[in-house]
């Protein structure tokens, strides 16, 4: 081990030296050369931060090797920053090439940026979505029908990406598809995979449209296979229904001149189908049975002991005995309406009527 130790001692003491150093120094290409090195090192991560640091890194190699050629006069320091200088560069080409590759069309893209980018969609799952609908942009001129109420099968799922289609049921119109909202998420979510079934409504278009489609088998065998984008596209369709389901509500609060909280448990009768007239014996047997229960008595006893033994024992603070007619079968809104008058509400609710949610309700 001794001998060992003094050989390589002996080799480090009789390494060749620096006889003298250079009066001069090197020329400006070199000094840019290491420039150039030290700015690309700098460079991050990114696809962006490859450009800067290969971009950075292949100017200074090809400086570099003008170093070596005119200064140095040496062949290795030619040739190894050539080859590293033709290495960045063909890094360079690469990134070009897979951000050309990656590129979308004009509406895809703008697609990307407008639904999915808020929601922090990888760009390479929004790829495999758009994969599935062929990239294809489909048109309608206007005036021509997407889809006819009991005609048009649901074979697929349509978001809208311009203009604006109506839809309409039985010739009377119930709202506008406006641009990035499904056309037919309803139908959509009231299917299951296995069965089939035809649009209840019409859907028309009022201006020159575009739109993609997604085949509904091929959609289907996308959100089995892709958890992530099963859970995308329901958060996006139930959003969409829900948007749909509001301006319904608010066009049917039109026609009343009313707006209502969809809160409130008395909306159910406003929407449902009002109770039918009763007729004149049935209002007449209806008042006769309500007649005890509505009349007062005529005394009130004093004590326990004056009172008579056929009469049932009252108390200040026992409550009457409910009328025959509360333990019969509940009553329609409409009839009960016009057989109970409401004390707290001084407006006289019409019989055949269901009763009106209050009209100061908070705005959703």
């Amino acid at each position: 081990m001794s001998t060992n130790s003094s050989r390589v001692g002996q080799l480090l003491l009789q390494a060749s030296a620096c006889i003298s150093w250079k009066q001069d120094v090197e020329g400006a290409v070199y000094h840019l050369a290491n420039c150039l090195l030290l700015l690309g090192f700098m460079g991050g991560s990114g696809v962006y931060g490859c450009f800067y640091f290969f971009g950075f890194l292949s100017a200074g190699y090809l400086c570099c090797v003008l170093w070596g050629w005119f200064s140095a006069c040496g062949l290795d320091i030619v040739l190894w920053s050539f080859l590293l200088a033709v290495v960045c560069l063909l890094q360079l080409a690469h990134l070009v090439y897979r951000l050309r590759e990656d590129t979308l069309a004009e509406e895809f893209d703008l697609l990307y940026k407008t639904l999915c980018l808020p929601l922090q969609v990888p760009l390479q799952t929004y790829k495999e979505i758009v994969h599935c609908c062929e990239e294809q942009v489909l048109t309608l001129a206007t005036e021509q029908t997407y889809a006819v109420e009991g005609e048009t099968p649901i074979n697929r799922l349509s978001l809208l990406l311009s203009g604006r289609v109506r839809v309409s049921q039985d010739g009377q119109f119930l709202h506008y598809i406006f641009p990035y909202q499904f056309m037919d998420s309803p139908e959509w979510e009231s299917l299951q995979p296995s069965e089939e079934g035809v649009f209840q409504v019409t859907l028309t278009a009022e201006t020159s449209c575009s739109y993609i489609s997604w085949p509904r088998k091929s959609l289907h065998l996308l959100l089995t296979k892709e958890r992530y984008i099963s859970c995308l596209f329901s958060a996006l369709l139930g959003y969409d229904i829900s948007e749909k389901l509001y301006i319904l509500n608010d066009k049917l609060f039109a026609k009343f001149g009313l707006r209502f909280d969809i809160r409130l448990p008395s909306l159910y009768h406003v929407l449902g189908p009002t109770a039918a007239d009763p007729g004149p014996e049935s209002e007449k047997g209806d008042e006769e049975v309500c007649e005890p229960a509505a009349s007062p008595p005529q005394a009130t006893p004093t004590s326990l002991q004056q009172t008579p033994p056929c009469s049932p024992p009252p108390a200040a603070t026992n409550l009457p005995a409910p009328p025959s007619w509360a333990r019969l079968s509940r009553p329609d809104s409409g009839i009960l309406a016009s057989r109970i008058p409401l004390q707290s509400y001084s407006p006289v609710i019409s019989r055949g009527q269901a009763p009106l949610a209050p009209t100061h309700t908070p705005e959703l």
